[in-house]
C-alpha cells in the first residue's frame, strides 16, 4: 500500500478527494489515504468465485440482498473508510442509509449481512484493523479468506496454513471459526451454502 497524502484527513474529506474514474482503489486508514494494490489473478478469481456463489444463493432463495459493485464502508470513527472485496447488503435496511443513493456509502452495520476480505500482503488490516471496526459496527458476519496463509501465526497457525476464518456476532462480540482444506464453510448469513475451503481456494 502507498500512502498518497501525509496530512491526516477525515472521512468526508476522503470522499471529496476520491478521484473519479480512477483505475485504482483507495481506503482511508486512521486518517491516511492509502492506495490498494491490484489483486493477483488468484485473488481476483477467488473474489469473483465467492461473489458468484453467494449471488446464486441470493437468487435461489429469493433473499432481499444485493452485492454492489462498489461500496465505501464507513466505520464508527471518522478517520477510516474501507472497500471490501465482497459485501452483501440488506435491501430492506438501505432506506436508513442517508448517503447510499448518491454516494454508495454504508455507515450502519444493520445494512450489512456479510463482508468478505481476501487477504493480500497487508494482512494486518484484515485481521486487526477491520475485525475491530466491523465488530464495533455490529456487522454480523465477516470472512477473512487467507488462501496463502499470510496472516500472523496466532491467526493461521504455526506453520502457517491457508485458512478461511468466519467471524460471527455473539452477544455483541465476534467469535471465530476457522476452516481448512475439505472442510465446509459454515455461514450464518447463507446456511445452505455448500462450499469447501478447497473449492474456494482452488479458483
Amino acid at each position: 500500500m502507498i500512502q498518497t497524502l501525509t496530512k491526516p484527513i477525515f472521512f468526508d474529506e476522503f470522499v471529496v478527494w476520491y478521484p473519479e474514474n480512477t483505475t485504482c482503489k483507495y481506503e482511508l486508514h486512521s486518517g491516511r489515504i492509502v492506495e490498494m494494490p491490484l489483486g493477483t489473478g488468484a485473488h481476483s478469481n477467488i473474489t469473483g468465485f465467492i461473489t458468484g456463489e453467494i449471488h446464486f444463493q441470493i437468487r435461489k432463495l429469493q433473499l432481499p440482498y444485493s452485492i454492489p459493485g462498489d461500496c465505501l464502508l464507513k466505520p464508527l470513527d471518522d478517520e477510516s473508510g474501507y472497500q471490501p472485496d465482497v459485501i452483501v447488503l440488506d435491501k430492506g435496511e438501505l432506506s436508513k442509509e442517508s448517503r447510499w443513493l448518491k454516494e454508495s456509502i454504508i455507515a450502519l452495520g444493520s445494512s450489512v449481512r456479510l463482508v468478505v476480505e481476501v487477504v493480500s500482503t497487508n494482512w494486518q488490516n484484515d485481521y486487526l484493523r477491520k475485525v475491530g471496526d466491523y465488530e464495533l459496527m455490529g456487522i454480523p458476519e465477516y470472512w477473512i479468506v487467507d488462501y496463502l496463509g499470510l496472516g500472523g501465526r496466532r491467526f493461521v497457525g504455526d506453520p502457517k496454513l491457508p485458512t478461511l476464518s468466519v467471524y460471527y456476532m455473539v452477544n455483541g462480540e465476534y467469535e471465530v471459526k476457522q476452516f481448512r482444506d475439505d472442510e465446509r464453510v459454515e455461514s450464518l448469513a447463507f446456511p445452505e451454502l455448500e462450499l469447501t475451503v478447497k473449492q474456494i481456494f482452488d479458483n
